[in-house]
């Protein structure tokens, strides 16, 4: 089983009355509520936690794109990457990913992440996604219509350019370039993809036509998303797609203590800030055209795990810490408890690559240290063999390598 170390980079002092004031925290969010100063500082800590699970055993560094919201302020991720791919050692940096139908010409796309490939020694995880309805329709102007074929035509493109060895004339219906050649070429010869998807039937099957890696990136628990990925594994099997759990990527919230007290008392404000603050405009969340009929039969044929009432206090943040963590929001308490509930979820929902949110809302450095160190001292190491008689494809071999002699090091110093 594989760890990524993700965090939204949510911005950390927002006013306490924020999420009930604001029309929404995305779009038209107010930048008044923003001191850019402080903005920065919250980006240092961001890039220290992240070199921190580096050093720790984290097998990526993940980092998505959206743009003018409070929740995530990496409008581009990998300018974030590219710090990180020269000061870490071993972890893989994943981009989950980039927005390809935002992208004029996304040719810029290949050239950036085939950098940032190089700059890493071979360590990229390449994410693209479709983009949400907000970031996509509302802030980058994309007629939600054109979304899925603007992203197909970039990814053909993207793709085709880390690969020609001549440079060839690309003529489709959004980009049209008579000379592609980049510089550089990736080290990479097959660059792990992955993409995000929250449930699209069109996404599954791009997905498992070309063997990439499905994202789950829910921050609703273990309960809410099994309807869906328990969907995607039993299309995927009815289509003879591969079934190995590491095309499966499912993203937890962590709050890790000595003890279950601590932990709430280290993690509850923190855990209801980053979800009342949250707040999206109806009007952004689902434009006309941006999701397929097939895809709207099958959100609303899939069963409801939790009910609407309990949703809504949870994204008010009125429900009480071990309320989020029994319905899986959270999984919360001790090094043991903790290992026990992930094993049980990776398991259950046939998960191989485990995105772990060590940083939630306004959580101070000091105690994000204290998740990535108990996290990854004492639980990532009994989790190695879940899924471990699978070859994983949608990993770097070089950041796999590098953080196994890693792994292999510190126990060899630790018996001396």
């Amino acid at each position: 089983m594989k760890f990524h170390w993700f965090a939204q980079y949510y911005y950390t002092k927002l006013a306490e009355n924020y999420g009930d004031t604001v029309h929404s925290s995305w779009v038209d969010a107010p930048i008044s509520a923003a001191d850019p100063e402080q903005i920065g500082e919250d980006y240092r800590m961001y890039l220290r936690l992240m070199q921190r699970a580096d050093r720790e055993g984290w097998d990526s560094l993940l980092l998505n794109e959206h743009h003018q919201t409070s929740l995530a302020m990496t409008p581009s991720p990998n300018l974030f990457a590219s710090v990180l791919a020269a000061t870490t050692e071993n972890a893989a940096i994943t981009l989950c990913g980039n927005s390809l139908a935002l992208y004029n010409p996304p040719v810029r796309v290949a050239e950036e992440m085939a950098t940032l490939d190089t700059l890493s020694g071979g360590r990229l995880i390449a994410g693209i996604v479709f983009g949400t309805p907000m970031d996509t329709a509302f802030c980058y102007g994309v007629p939600p219509i054109e979304a899925r074929e603007r992203f197909h035509e970039a990814r053909e493109l993207v793709t085709r350019a880390w690969k020609e060895p001549e440079p060839f004339a690309f003529n489709g219906t959004y980009n049209k370039l008579r000379y592609v050649n980049i510089w550089p070429r990736p080290i990479q010869k097959n660059i792990p993809i992955w993409i995000p998807g929250s449930g699209s039937v069109e996404t599954w099957d791009v997905v498992n036509d070309n063997d990439y890696c499905y994202g789950y990136l829910s921050f609703s628990g273990k309960q809410s998303a099994q309807p869906i990925v328990n969907g995607f594994w039993e299309y995927t099997e009815s289509t003879g797609a591969n079934m190995n759990p590491n095309r499966m990527a499912f993203t937890q919230v962590i709050c890790t203590a000595d003890s279950d007290k601590e932990a709430e008392e280290k993690y509850y404000d923190a855990i209801r800030y980053f979800y009342r603050q949250n707040p999206v405009a109806p009007e952004f969340g689902g434009p006309p055209g941006y999701n397929s009929l097939p895809s709207m039969r099958a959100m609303l044929g899939r069963e409801k795990t939790i009910s609407a009432e309990q949703r809504a206090k949870a994204a008010k943040g009125e429900l009480s810490f071990w309320e989020y963590d029994e319905l899986g929001y959270i999984i919360a308490g001790t090094p043991e408890r903790v290992e026990q509930r992930v094993r049980e979820l990776s398991e259950e929902l046939r998960i191989g690559q485990l995105i772990t949110c060590m940083h939630m809302g306004n959580l101070d450095e000091e105690t994000a240290s204290m998740n990535v160190d108990l996290f990854g001292r004492h639980v990532i190491p009994k989790l190695r063999d879940v899924h471990s008689e699978y070859e994983d494809h949608w990993t770097p071999q070089e950041s796999q390598r590098r953080v196994a002699a890693a792994a292999a090091a510190k126990l060899s110093a630790a018996t001396v």
